[in-house]
């Protein structure tokens, strides 16, 4: 209708300008050519106006459908993230459109994608006797070698060290990247290394290392959160010192966690036995046997060829729990089972035998649990009084402690420090206490005097495949009289063996 009476005025218009009356009808035509070609130029203009307007609400509606897609996204995952249980409960399909969203790129069973969400989402629990912690993850902390989901940016100097920094690669292609290089320095070996850095929403885990090909040897990959200057990964191949000669007198210690000895014995693929004729131990301290004392003595007659002297003490207070034991093919002058104090004897922790030249302790310290029920115990009761009675010992004789101390003493000894400082095994109070209570007192960490700089891990919880990725913390120690710290000829671990949750750990000790 605008266009109609917008058309009647121009006609007026034309009329009055060239002198025409409205009856000559055949004068009119060259005003009505001249008003339908500006109609159709009119019209034009307004198709144009018209297809640009609704070009702009499409795009107003597409932007609004995008956000509103993106906030309800958001409201899923922060859903998932505070109840992350409801990961099971969720279709396979489901569970993809959630990776889709996450930007996380995993392939597999259902049990594969919940695993990647429960990573990326930053859950990790450490099933160790109650411990447990929570972890700020990013979406590519898991995978060394995956396809087409995470992008490895990495560049190997030297076969022994560098840095890797996963990210997404969704995520990658819309941040910058910058690079820097520094260099990292271990017994006169110097390595180059690039480390590449991603701006994303999450902190990523730097992992440093000379990369296997296979999955075969994680712990030669630095997995670390807040890596410093100068550290580098464990490999006990490279990193331990030659052996010492025949006619050294020395004796080799072996200390191991097994997590339920009966259990190890049956089913999990690598024996005590087996331990034995690999590194031809002397002493073989264990820790968390879970023996009860009706087992003992079956145990006892058929766990080691050679090895005639065994003493276990067990839990009476809660029966196939905690529990120690020392084995040995020299034979002690004397045996002493748990501290003297009944308040922490029933619980069968601590083992002592005395050899001409020192005193030998196993330990399983007590952790501090879910909700770090049992923190005040352990930090007030329980630690002053295995390092009182230390000292005590060590005034006729020097000790030598080792076992499952259930502390991981300093940032370097734990994957992720920042994630875990309210998790048992890594509290400010426990660290305090390992100081005060042990070093403090004169007993030397044998691992870390050997390898100041070196991060390696002696636990990996069982789930979120910990020990393949190497997020793992060093809890298990030999502690010696400073009087014999000297006289450590090495201190290592085998990570390689996994048939528990604990890696067994050795020191030579010349004579």
């Amino acid at each position: 209708m605008p266009l109609l009476l917008r058309g009647a005025s121009l006609l007026r218009l034309c009329q009055c300008t060239c002198g025409l009356r409205s009856a000559n009808f055949s004068s009119r035509v060259p005003a009505l050519v001249n008003l339908i070609t500006t109609r159709d130029r009119m019209r034009a203009t307004y198709s144009r106006r018209a297809a640009s307007k609704n070009s702009e609400v499409k795009k107003d509606e597409q932007t609004v459908i995008e956000k509103e897609d993106a906030a309800e996204s958001d409201l899923e995952i922060e859903r998932v993230r505070s109840n992350p249980s409801q990961l099971q409960s969720m279709t396979v399909k489901e569970l993809r459109e959630l990776t889709r969203r996450m930007g996380v790129s995993v392939k597999g069973t259902k049990k594969d994608l919940v695993s990647a969400l429960m990573d990326s989402l930053g859950v990790e629990a450490n099933g160790e006797e109650g411990k447990s912690s929570i972890e700020l993850v990013s979406p590519s902390e898991v995978p060394l070698k995956r396809k087409g989901g995470a992008s490895v940016v990495m560049e190997q100097k030297l076969e022994s060290s560098e840095i890797i920094s996963e990210t997404p690669s969704k995520k990658r292609s819309r941040t910058k990247q910058k690079s820097s290089k520094c260099t990292t320095f271990e017994e006169n070996s110097v390595t180059n290394v690039k480390l590449s850095k991603t701006i994303v929403q999450k902190e990523t885990f730097v992992v440093q290392g000379a990369v296997p090909n296979d999955d075969s040897e994680p712990w030669t990959v630095l997995v670390h959160k807040k890596p410093q200057a100068g550290w580098i990964p464990y490999n006990p191949k490279t990193m331990r010192p030659p052996p010492l000669s025949k006619d050294t007198r020395a004796l080799k210690i072996m200390s191991w966690n097994v997590n339920g000895l009966k259990a190890l014995l049956k089913s999990r693929g690598f024996s005590v036995q087996q331990l034995a004729q690999r590194e031809d131990f002397d002493v073989l301290c264990l820790q968390e046997t879970k023996m009860q004392e009706k087992d003992v003595e079956v145990i006892k007659d058929t766990l080691l060829d050679g090895y005639t002297n065994s003493f276990f003490t067990c839990s009476v207070s809660k029966l196939g729990y905690s529990g120690t034991a020392i084995i040995s093919r020299v034979k002690p002058l004397s045996i002493k089972y748990g501290l003297g104090i009944p308040d922490h004897d029933t619980e069968g922790r601590v083992v002592t035998v005395e050899f001409d030249d020192f005193y030998l302790l196993t330990a399983y310290v007590p952790n501090s649990g879910d909700g770090l029920k049992r923190l005040t115990y352990r930090v007030t009761e329980w630690d002053p009084s295995l390092g009182n009675y230390m000292k005590e010992l060590e005034k006729s004789k020097p000790v030598i402690l080792t076992g499952d101390l259930n502390c991981a003493h300093q940032e370097i000894d734990i994957h992720d420090p920042a994630g875990n400082r309210k998790s048992a095994g890594f509290t400010n109070e426990e660290r305090e206490s390992f100081e005060t209570n042990f070093l403090s007192k004169g007993f030397v960490d044998t691992f870390r005097k050997q390898h100041p700089s070196v991060v390696a891990y002696s636990y990996w919880g069982y789930r979120h495949n910990a020990r393949k990725t190497n997020k793992g913390w060093r809890l298990d120690y030999f502690l010696v009289s400073e009087s014999i710290a000297e006289k450590v000829h090495d201190s290592y671990i085998l990570p390689d063996i996994s048939a528990s949750d604990h890696s067994p750990l050795g020191l030579v000790l010349k004579l």
